[in-house]
């Protein structure tokens, strides 16, 4: 089985779980609970070596990744369609996906309210008015609302790293420098 094969497997995974969850939560009027319980998981498996290492980890049982994924679930204070799914996806040995779910969730949340999602990568953080202006070009161009989730990179140098769906701009001053370097090479 090659890379390809294993991320193909992990977002047909990953889709069907999101499905399930996402509908559950429309039909009860609840989308703007899970966004903001997607922002928290995202943000604890960001932040947690230990989550993420429950996440990927086949050491633990089924019986141990249960318990655990339960417990930080109900202590985040997750909606029940949420915590119940990640005890389901532990009992199944899929945590793995969750990644690949909160992120298919939250394109299926932004695609309910009109919304595209961009994600950024600045070699320094964005200010207010940056981030503005940037969301007010982007929703010019797809005529939609834009939800712009930031990261920062320090070895972008400067410049940004915009993805629109499957579209990405890199004006970063690394991705110019290697473009130049390349160049040179074809010269000599």
């Amino acid at each position: 089985m090659d890379v390809s094969e294993s991320a193909s497997i992990s977002s047909g995974i990953a889709e069907r779980y999101a499905t399930a969850v996402f509908e559950i939560v429309k039909e009860n009027n609840e989308l703007a609970a899970l966004e903001s319980n997607l922002d928290d998981l995202s943000a604890a498996i960001a932040d947690s070596p230990e989550l993420r290492d429950l996440l990927a980890n086949p050491a633990y049982s089924r019986a141990e990744q249960q318990a655990a994924i339960t417990a930080v679930a109900e202590k985040m204070g997750l909606t029940t369609v949420l915590r119940n799914t990640l005890g389901l996806m532990a009992s199944k040995r899929r945590l793995f996906v969750v990644p690949h779910m909160v992120t298919r969730l939250r394109a299926m949340i932004a695609d309910a309210k009109g919304e595209v999602t961009a994600e950024v990568t600045s070699a320094t953080e964005l200010s207010a008015a940056q981030r503005q202006q940037l969301a007010d070009t982007i929703k010019s161009k797809f005529g939609k609302d834009v939800k712009i989730n930031t990261t920062v990179d320090e070895s972008l140098i400067g410049g940004l790293v915009v993805k629109v769906g499957s579209k990405m701009i890199d004006t970063s001053i690394r991705s110019k420098l290697n473009s130049l370097q390349n160049a040179m090479k074809e010269v000599g």
